[in-house]
């Protein structure tokens, strides 16, 4: 009696499966919905402080349309402003989850196993920024959604217009989203740079905290650095989302460029040396 041994099947690695798994292996991790959770949860509670804030402020002092760098807040579109107050927060909380997508990978020794399965390596790259581009998307489209019904009743108490339709509300979903977008991709690329969780963070960190708190102090002693801090990456999201409360000098164009600039620059970098450098 003889025992045949089948030769195993080798299947064929795509980008659909590549796609598949990394999925797996990003809602396998409990770091995930936590920081999807806060993110929603914070952004949320901002823009209810927040209108409240301002309902409260504005009944209180009445007109403020007179009163210097005041003004802002009696144009229409003003409250709908407010429900993207807590964007800056949304960039930096997702995108440490751009950060732990890639650096875990070689915190945990598991880019080992996954560069063995797939040797293509920008591929599995490509399929990590399809993940985080639609995850972190749609978490902050349900976020603003959420918070402009959340602050919806708040705003008719106080008579403060808010309106979903508005150009300002539109800004704030759209161009916010971009901007959370635009963080998570910026996030990745740190993780896929310096492969450290740790140092990843906190250079994101520094980029969407410190260097403005640089750049304004500077402003004042020098001209040059205005338009410096213009095309930071936090001051291009708020800009582009409240250009009410952030105003800038740019036409929309150049603030596309600059968050162009930003997503394409450091994901480029980070796709030659993954291609490049010796995964252990």
């Amino acid at each position: 009696m003889t025992t045949q041994i089948q030769a195993p099947v080798r299947g064929k690695v795509t980008f659909r499966g590549v796609l598949r798994s990394e999925a797996i292996r990003m809602f396998s991790l409990k770091s995930t919905g936590i920081l999807l959770a806060i993110a929603l949860v914070l952004y949320v509670a901002i823009a209810v402080i927040g209108t409240w804030g301002v309902g409260s402020l504005m009944q209180s002092m009445g007109d403020v349309s007179q009163m210097e760098g005041m003004s802002s807040m009696a144009q229409p579109g003003f409250a709908s402003e407010t429900i993207g107050s807590g964007l800056v927060f949304s960039q930096l909380i997702l995108g440490v989850l751009g950060v732990l997508l890639f650096s875990g990978e070689f915190t945990t020794g598991s880019a080992v196993s996954t560069f063995l399965a797939s040797p293509q390596r920008l591929r599995v790259m490509s399929a990590k920024i399809v993940l985080i581009v639609v995850l972190t998307g749609l978490t902050q489209l349900v976020s603003s959604l959420l918070a402009f019904v959340a602050a919806k009743p708040i705003a008719e108490n106080y008579d403060l217009v808010l309106d979903f339709g508005g150009e300002s509300f539109q800004s704030v979903l759209w161009y916010g989203t971009l901007a959370v977008i635009m963080a998570a991709l910026i996030g990745l690329a740190l993780g896929v740079l310096l492969r450290n969780s740790a140092g990843g963070i906190t250079i994101l960190a520094g980029v969407f905290f410190v260097l403005p708190i640089i750049t304004a102090i500077l402003g004042s002693l020098v001209d040059w650095s205005k338009n410096i801090s213009a095309f930071l990456p936090d001051q291009l999201g708020m800009s582009l989302a409240t250009p009410l409360s952030v105003p800038t000098e740019l036409e929309l164009w150049q603030q596309l460029a600059g968050v162009a600039g930003w997503i394409v620059i450091p994901l480029v970098l980070g796709a030659v040396l993954l291609a490049k450098r010796d995964i252990k």
